[in-house]
């Protein structure tokens, strides 16, 4: 089954490469259940697109568990879980916002633990199914302001290959590993000198959040039997 007719479900989709995965997958025929906390972003998305949503912080894991069962009531199965949501409010380690690097740990690591608990005894019991997880390629090179991002997206990526490992052929586990993707990123940061460096950055260099659904559409749209397990793309001028 190619991407046509697979119901998937997507986190963090009112934005940035979120949205742009709902958008492609559902040009090709995909069925969509989209999640995000934004509502009225979510809402308006789900509308043009003809796809179910429920409001999702997966923070919460009651509210990953319940995009699910929303999944499986429209359409009675789940092919593919886009573990997208995160978010990145990079600051010095010396600044101590603490209450950042919890919501970091939160969102990306516990958000894609949560939606694994969700999705997993469902793919177990169709003996098919496919994690896609969003990662960042500040895992392979942490630089100052990064390191609890970093951290987050290192513990994401050790956890996808530990999660193919087990799956024993009931269920696929892709990784896409974004570079410098022009969203709405660098305007997390709560430090002004470090948001206006990425602001910068991005405008000199990023390449659009289209670049990865393109990228999540393949990994999908493979045989069964094929499992692409990591995609890593980046702007071609990124060090």
């Amino acid at each position: 089954m190619g991407t046509t007719t697979k119901v998937v479900v997507i986190t963090g989709a009112s934005s940035g490469i979120g949205e742009a995965t709902a958008r492609l997958l559902a040009s090709q025929g995909a069925q969509l259940v989209l999640g995000a906390r934004r509502t009225d972003r979510l809402d308006a998305l789900a509308a043009e697109l003809g796809a179910a949503s429920a409001t999702t912080d997966v923070r919460n894991r009651d509210d990953v568990a319940a995009l699910v069962d929303l999944a499986l009531e429209r359409h009675g199965r789940l092919d593919v879980l886009v573990g997208n949501a995160g978010i990145g409010p990079v600051s010095h380690l010396a600044d101590l916002r603490v209450d950042e690097w919890d919501a970091m740990i939160d969102v990306n690591l516990k958000g894609i633990l949560h939606g694994i608990a969700a999705a997993l005894p469902v793919f177990r019991a169709q003996g098919s199914g496919h994690f896609v997880t969003t990662a960042s390629t500040a895992a392979f090179w942490t630089l100052p302001t990064m390191a609890v991002y970093a951290a987050t997206k290192t513990a994401v990526r050790v956890i996808a290959e530990g999660l193919r490992q087990e799956s024993e052929g009931a269920y696929r586990v892709t990784t896409v590993t974004p570079g410098f993707i022009a969203t709405n990123f660098a305007e997390a940061s709560s430090d002004r000198e470090v948001r206006a460096d990425l602001l910068a950055m991005r405008d000199k260099i990023a390449i659009p959040p289209s670049a990865i659904a393109q990228a999540i559409a393949y990994a999908i749209e493979q045989p069964d039997s094929v499992d692409v397990n990591e995609v890593v793309i980046r702007p071609t001028v990124q060090s």
